[in-house]
């Protein structure tokens, strides 16, 4: 009779191991998440507010303005070699080294943006190196999301996989939200102080967010599902190839369910900056408020989010935040060019706060569970960075131009965020609901296919 009481006492606390286990490792997911989306969003909002006259003098404000998103679109088009590069090692050999190489190439790429001599002090290798360095930027970024969202998804019990894999999405409302503070606290120095050096602050403070990251990221450990395929020795030789090849429908409809999301994140930051500023004429403080707020009301989104996502599934849960991204962005406009301060924040909480970050809870979970382990880093990678190039990647920039090219009217832009959300919501139709899925099933069919 002592037997039974001993497996009595034993489960609740294996239980409790796990539970330290997986809030540990979502926290270590959170913090290097945080430090990512801090450098991500500090660099477009400073592309809105300064590049143009520190790297692009020589041409017309808003053209140079156009200019400094076309390098904000680079770190898009080399977050897919990030994706590549640290999804197929991640598939490989394991998610965790993957993560620590992702966030040095991050946090010191930032940490020399603050170095940068301009264009004044070394011509035209200041736009060069400047470019360079955004490169970096998305090669981190590219290789960081996955990975950080794997190991919540891979950790998780069943059930619970998007509750859990929400706390690294909290990275870009907390991203947001210090990068904001950072960039508010510098704006409040005299103008000629902060295009000559104030502007620099924000990117060299975040090496400590990253010393702090590393020293947390060390500590975590590998999940048991790429345990299981590593012990099976049953690793894809060429795990990317595979994802194309083996799973060719799924992959281009979990990229087209992504394009909304990017779009709706990017023009309601980076964007609507520069609209209110340039266009509108407002204080730059105005929006970078509304944005505070916003970031706000998008944590509690993103962790409700995929909370739910874990009871009624991810699909209807992604394409709430699809439909309301597609019937706000009228309305959101409307509020904005009221330049009434409140009604721009109302906007961009709806159209950021909720309608993005609705559509940000779950979708880790949700690109996570449509792959087999020994694909689910690239698969998930190519997913989101793949995805990113023709919508988040130049949305600023297609916003900018459309507003240029229709003599000031936002209404182009309004049309194009909607375009973009009936693509994702006719995607997430098509896509598969996931939620029940036992990844630990799919590992062991993993080990049986590579023998």
């Amino acid at each position: 009779m002592a037997q039974p009481a001993t497996t009595a006492v034993a489960a609740p606390e294996g239980t409790a191991r796990d539970e330290k286990e997986i809030r540990r490792v979502a926290a270590a997911s959170l913090l290097g998440s945080v430090v990512e989306w801090y450098d991500f969003f500090l660099y477009g909002t400073m592309a809105a507010l300064v590049f143009n006259g520190q790297f692009f003098p020589t041409f017309d404000p808003l053209v140079g303005t156009m200019i400094s998103f076309a390098t904000f679109a680079a770190g898009f088009v080399t977050r897919p070699l990030g994706g590549f590069v640290f999804g197929h090692f991640g598939d490989r050999i394991g998610r965790k080294k993957m993560l620590v190489l992702t966030m040095l190439i991050m946090g010191l790429s930032t940490f020399a943006m603050g170095l940068l001599p301009n264009y004044a002090a070394i011509g035209v290798a200041a736009p060069m190196l400047l470019l360079a360095l955004r490169m970096l930027q998305g090669i981190g970024l590219g290789g960081e999301w996955g990975g950080a969202v794997l190991l919540c998804v891979e950790h998780a019990p069943d059930g619970r996989r998007g509750w859990f894999s929400s706390w690294p999405q909290l990275g870009v409302p907390i991203g947001l939200l210090t990068s904001t503070l950072a960039v508010t606290a510098v704006t409040q120095l005299p103008d000629e102080s902060f295009e000559s050096w104030g502007w620099r602050i924000p990117f060299l403070v975040s090496i400590v967010l990253v010393a702090v990251g590393l020293v947390i990221r060390l500590k975590i450990d590998e999940p048991p599902a790429f345990r299981e395929i590593e012990d099976a020795d049953a690793q894809a030789a060429l795990p990317l190839v595979e994802v194309f090849r083996n799973h060719p429908k799924v992959t281009l409809l979990a990229m087209g369910a992504r394009v909304s999301e990017s779009v709706t994140f990017n023009i309601y930051n980076a964007f609507l900056v520069t609209y209110t500023v340039k266009v509108l004429g407002l204080d730059a403080s105005v929006v970078l408020d509304a944005l505070l707020v916003a970031a706000v009301v998008g944590f509690a989104t993103i962790l409700v989010a995929g909370h739910v996502s874990d009871r009624v599934g991810r699909r209807p849960v992604f394409a709430t935040g699809a439909g309301l991204a597609l019937v706000s962005a009228v309305p959101i406009f409307a509020l904005v060019n009221t330049e009434n301060a409140v009604l721009i924040t109302l906007g961009v909480v709806i159209g950021w706060g909720l309608a993005a970050c609705i559509m940000f809870g779950p979708e880790g979970a949700m690109f996570a569970e449509v792959f087999p382990t020994r694909v689910r880093y690239s698969g998930m990678s190519a997913v989101y960075q793949i995805g990113v190039i023709p919508t988040g990647a130049v949305a600023p920039l297609i916003g900018t131009s459309l507003v240029s090219a229709w003599s000031g009217s936002v209404w182009p832009v309004a049309v194009y965020v909607m375009v973009m959300a009936a693509i994702s919501l006719v995607s997430v139709f098509f896509l598969p609901e996931t939620h029940r899925r036992d990844l630990r099933d799919a590992s062991a069919y993993d080990s049986r296919a590579a023998r």
